[in-house]
């Protein structure tokens, strides 16, 4: 007999986290299914991490009445989730004066929605706030509750808590089939099939297909992939805002980001694609991005970049969130959740439990909730008497793993401890990797700790999961002589040998 739910919910981005998380709330049986080895290792994982404002989506669409709630929720959220958060604000910068007069439009809307405290700066105030941008620019539209976040610590976070509150995650299960029966669907995965009353269609780029599996193939996702690039520490502070172009029907164009943890970021391209395994960067994104940039803040040089990434937005032919019931009873789509989904989420997560209720799922809550999660510690954000004190505590503080971002091996076990699995799902919970060059020195310490946590052999431990092995095996009778296996034969050391 298969496991029996309330709600199924596939996708382990930050939407489906954040519905998890809310229905942690409720006396349920919930499981989340991800299809990779960690939550948030999609869209989530290569996000631009920014807290939109909201003043420039328009009322007309989902995401437009949705995205204020959202930003409002995230001071919450933070205190409760100890995930990198800070509102540093956001400027439209005018280029032009047909720009300048598109400025008075999107502060019109902003004031619409009550978007706070938006004001409009002329060129003296925005080269008085800004000194490094270009001097060619005209005015900015400031919208002070812009913010931005470690997505990826958000997705751990969230996850993290609804688990401790009872919710069910299955990683490495992605959604083989769907068959809708009188009990409500039942739900096909690699491990088995379970059962649910309400199935949530969470699945990002793939929610169009996962939709298609029971009939419902009335939207189609239309991946439009950005490159980004990641600058060198020793720009931090250069730029303070997050400085934004106006906005186009289709694109919030090339950005500049000063992240949470003080690099600065640009980008990105939006590139529509077929492929939707395509990750790639390219000469010609580069081009894009640093010509473009160079517009807005000439400081800025493509000899700066220390990484490059790309991610794939879930943008649908409808432009807008495709949020709702659907004609098969219990099957509910969360799909298009394209920018400014990540803004959106904790509002996306309150609506899509409206609309359980408003099918026939009873929430009737739990006499305890825990909302909290302890934040990683943080080794490099401390003064020297702090860290002296955590060495003293623990010696594993005084052993740094990571030379770049100062990450130290107490820092690795933790992020072990709360959920790590892949070089990636440390990396993403401690910056191990993150800095100058880009695990070059720790990837090799970092492995071996998962390999003892973990009790499997250094060639199994993977970067993000499914064959992204690091390091391959060898045959020792090969390695004495003969041509070395290909790496999809994956040999294993005798016991003895090793």
């Amino acid at each position: 007999m298969p496991d029996n739910y309330d709600v199924a919910i596939i996708g382990g981005g930050v939407i489906g986290c954040s519905i998890a998380r809310e229905l942690s709330r409720f006396r349920l049986k919930t499981v989340l299914l991800e299809k990779n080895a960690e939550v948030g290792f999609g869209t989530s994982k290569t996000n631009s991490g920014i807290i939109h404002s909201g003043h420039d989506t328009p009322l007309s669409t989902l995401k437009g009445r949705l995205v204020v709630r959202g930003n409002a929720l995230f001071d919450g959220l933070h205190e409760e989730l100890g995930f990198g958060f800070r509102r540093i604000g956001e400027l439209n910068v005018a280029q032009t004066e047909e720009e300048l007069e598109g400025l008075k439009a999107l502060k019109a809307l902003g004031d619409e929605k009550g978007v706070p405290g938006i004001e409009l700066w002329d060129q003296e105030r925005l080269r008085r706030e800004e000194p490094n941008l270009s001097r060619a620019l005209l005015g900015a539209l400031y919208c002070p509750s812009a913010g931005v976040i470690n997505p990826y610590e958000f997705a751990f976070a969230l996850i993290e808590n609804a688990v401790a509150n009872g919710v069910e995650l299955r990683v490495d299960s992605p959604v083989l089939g769907l068959e809708p029966n009188a009990e409500g669907l039942a739900v096909r995965t690699p491990g088995g099939t379970l059962q649910a009353r309400f199935v949530l269609n969470c699945a990002g780029v793939a929610a169009d297909e996962v939709a298609a599996m029971v009939g419902c193939a009335d939207f189609k996702i239309l991946p439009r992939k950005g490159e980004e690039y990641m600058l060198d520490k020793r720009l931090k502070g250069l730029v303070r805002r997050l400085v934004f172009p106006l906005p186009t029907k289709t694109t919030k164009g090339i950005l500049i980001i000063p992240t949470f943890d003080g690099t600065i970021m640009v980008g990105p391209t939006a590139q529509t694609i077929e492929d939707r395994g395509d990750f790639a960067t390219t000469a010609q994104g580069a081009d894009e991005v640093f010509g473009y940039i160079k517009r807005l803040c000439p400081a800025i040089d493509a000899r700066d970049a220390i990484t490059a990434f790309a991610g794939l937005r879930a943008v649908s032919d409808t432009n807008d969130f495709v949020i709702g019931p659907t004609k098969v009873k219990g099957f509910v789509n969360v799909a298009g959740t394209q920018s400014p989904g990540l803004t959106s989420s904790p509002a996306i997560a309150e609506h899509v439990l409206e609309i359980l209720s408003l099918q026939g799922l009873e929430l009737s809550r739990k006499a305890r909730f825990n909302s909290r999660v302890a934040p990683p510690p943080r080794f490099a954000q401390l003064g020297h008497a702090e860290q002296d004190e955590l060495a003293n505590k623990d010696p594993l503080f005084a052993k740094v793993v990571c030379r770049c971002e100062l990450v130290t091996e107490a820092e690795i076990h933790d992020a072990v401890d709360h959920g790590a699995r892949t070089l990636d799902g440390i990396k993403f919970r401690s910056r191990a990797g993150m800095g100058r060059c880009q695990g070059g020195f720790c990837s090799s310490r970092c492995m071996e700790i998962l390999s003892k946590r973990l009790a499997k052999p250094i060639y199994d431990i993977t970067k993000r999961g499914g064959g992204s092995y690091i390091a391959v095996p060898i045959d020792l009778e090969a390695a004495r002589g003969e041509p070395p296996l290909h790496p999809d034969a994956r040999p294993r050391i005798n016991a003895e040998e090793k």
